[in-house]
């Protein structure tokens, strides 16, 4: 495989989308998913993860899942490419949710190290492998393991790199040196899932980012997907400080998903408003840090 197939699959510059709730929390506001989705392609995502962590996909039904999928696909599918979040605990439950996203129209898979039951390594690779072979997409493995509970391991990555649909890993692992030396070994492409770490990861041979900070700031993560690409480091650099309050204000202060909520409700966005327990909204405390950051990162509010 090469990094441009995966390109062509996923897009280099990804938004993992947040869900965006009717004022009671009871259901998803359609219109307003459909709105923010061609907000963040018009922002310069050229493509968009549905059902993440970052769109509430612990507390969202599968038959949720399924339309929002269908609304974001009709709303921006010929511009962006849409990438379903599909991945659990449970392999058989995880296939089930990558064929019912399958039939909806995306173009590939996010699928998460199953989390909290801490599998083996053995068991790591067996799940991956069960949902690739069992569907057509591409897809995109994630290695979070400050929420998985477990890593996949380097060697686990590079058996999987070996399977014809399994083409990325979106990193949040946090181990630079990790990516480097898959990178370095097999042609598996690496999109940077952690925000603090897109100019290290792309620098290291990443080929696009994955990011939450994209809902507002899109267009300079496609400047410095760009500049890393020509090899012009000293602007990548640039862009990346300039990133760095808006990364501190939507990353470090509260849950993402939280954080991104509030953001779009101060640029009278789409998508922001309520969110489902366990996650609350934030207080207004937090919103006052969080203009500040988003003013020193150059947002106009």
């Amino acid at each position: 495989m090469s990094n441009q197939q995966a390109v062509d699959a996923f897009g280099s510059v990804l938004t993992a989308m947040v869900t965006p709730f009717t004022s009671d929390g009871t259901s998803i506001d359609f219109d307003a998913a459909a709105q923010l989705a061609n907000d963040l392609v018009d922002l310069g995502n050229n493509g968009l993860v549905i059902n993440g962590t970052t769109g509430e996909s612990p507390t969202t039904a599968d038959e949720e899942k399924v339309e929002l999928l269908k609304v974001i696909v009709d709303a921006v599918g010929s511009r962006a490419r849409i990438i379903a979040g599909a991945g659990n605990n449970d392999t058989a439950h995880t296939v089930a949710l990558a064929a019912q996203a399958a039939a909806t129209g995306v173009h590939g898979l996010l699928i998460v190290t199953p989390y909290y039951n801490k599998p083996p390594q053995s068991g790591i690779q067996a799940h991956f492998e069960a949902v690739a072979n069992s569907t057509e997409l591409p897809i995109m493995i994630y290695d979070i393991p400050g929420r998985a509970g477990v890593p996949i391991e380097t060697e686990t990555i590079l058996r999987l790199a070996d399977h014809p649909r399994i083409l990325a890993n979106k990193d949040a692992k946090g181990d630079v040196f990790a990516a480097t030396q898959v990178m370095s070994r097999t042609g598996i492409a690496y999109y940077s899932g952690d925000d603090g770490l897109n100019l290290p990861l792309l620098a290291s041979g990443a080929v696009g980012v994955v990011s939450v900070t994209g809902h507002v700031v899109a267009d300079r993560h496609l400047a410095m997907v760009n500049a890393v690409a020509q090899n012009d480091i000293a602007l990548a650099r640039e862009i990346a400080y300039s990133l760095v309050p808006i990364t501190e204000g939507l990353m470090t202060r509260a849950q993402g998903a939280i954080m991104v909520k509030a953001a779009l409700d101060m640029l009278n966005r789409a998508g922001g408003g309520s969110l489902r327990l366990p996650l609350v909204s934030a207080t207004q405390e937090q919103r006052e840090v969080l203009r500040s950051d988003l003013r020193a990162g150059g947002l106009n509010l």
